[in-house]
């Protein structure tokens, strides 16, 4: 275990661990962050506007892919990379706690990014080459000498562009085996620009851990108060930005429910800044899912775009 002392870390006289526990490996992959890109992927599916029943092995490849093995990958390279971060901020986590060694963290996330390349090539060449795109994005925002985290402006934006842009292009264009047309092209983007909002209010459970690592965070370089500000603003313009594109594509019905989850995500944002710092989880498990649910809403007005 590792253990802060005068600020610095120190490994116990525990003998290290050899096998790694079972319940460890499986918190090092935070099944529970899983979600997001699954999610995307599937709204990139809808939108595609191809019959799923006929694809449904891409369909199941790509769910798989984006989330158990890609972002499960992702999350063994953060927590190894954030071993010393984690030691402050999640002494539990399965590498600080000792339940997993270094050494396995990091093979876990080698051998799941060599995992995750031989299943993005069952989705075809455009199927492989997002999911090269995302193994490096992965590696890139964690690991030296790039580290994109330490940036409060490219380290959320990679992981908002990769958890739902990327996997939502993916789903579209795995199914059409083409570049999708602009409209999934531009609601993608937007939904991924407008998630640096969702990852900045992430950001805030890590704060003190990213103060004394030197990352810098919008919670820790602008404060509390001002980061969340940003959050709100960003997600609520692009999804804005969502609404005026429904309207102007003739979907007026979709952005009408598009604009009602925006206005119920303004109630969620105004608990959320009378205390930023205590309430940013809870605005992550209310506020998010209207966000979410728009996201679907919009596939599907694309979908009817696509004649079906």
């Amino acid at each position: 275990m590792i253990y802060i002392m005068s600020g610095a870390y120190k490994m116990s006289e525990k003998p290290a661990r050899r096998l790694p526990e079972i319940g460890g490996l499986i918190a090092l992959i935070k099944p529970i962050t899983w979600f997001p890109p699954m999610w995307a992927y599937l709204c990139g599916l809808v939108s595609s506007g191809q019959p799923l029943a006929a694809h449904w092995v891409l369909a199941v490849l790509g769910l798989l892919l984006a989330g158990p093995i890609v972002c499960g990958m992702s999350q063994a390279a953060n927590d190894w990379a954030d071993r010393h971060v984690d030691a402050i901020n999640e002494p539990n986590r399965p590498i600080p706690s000792g339940r997993v060694t270094e050494g396995w963290g990091l093979g876990v996330a080698v051998v799941m990014s060599a995992i995750a390349l031989l299943v993005g090539a069952q989705l075809g060449s455009y199927g492989l080459l997002a999911t090269m795109l995302a193994v490096l994005a992965a590696w890139a925002y964690s690991v030296e000498p790039f580290r994109l985290k330490r940036s409060g402006l490219w380290g959320p934006g990679l992981v908002g562009l990769s958890y739902e842009t990327l996997p939502w292009i993916t789903g579209a264009v795995v199914l059409r085996d083409a570049i999708p047309p602009a409209a999934i092209l531009s609601v993608a983007t937007l939904y991924g620009l407008g998630a640096y909002g969702i990852m900045i209010l992430n950001d805030f459970k890590a704060r003190d851990g990213d103060k004394i690592r030197g990352l810098k965070s919008l919670p820790v370089t602008m404060g509390p108060d001002r980061a969340a500000r940003i959050a709100c603003t960003v997600m609520v313009v692009h999804q804005l930005a969502v609404v005026g594109l429904l309207l102007a594509w003739g979907h007026a019905g979709h952005a009408a429910a598009v604009f009602t989850l925006v206005a119920l995500q303004g109630w969620a944002m105004r608990i959320l800044l009378r205390n930023p710092e205590d309430k940013a989880p809870w605005f992550n498990a209310t506020g998010v899912l209207f966000y979410i649910s728009g996201m679907m809403i919009a596939a599907l007005a694309l979908r009817l775009d696509a004649g079906v």
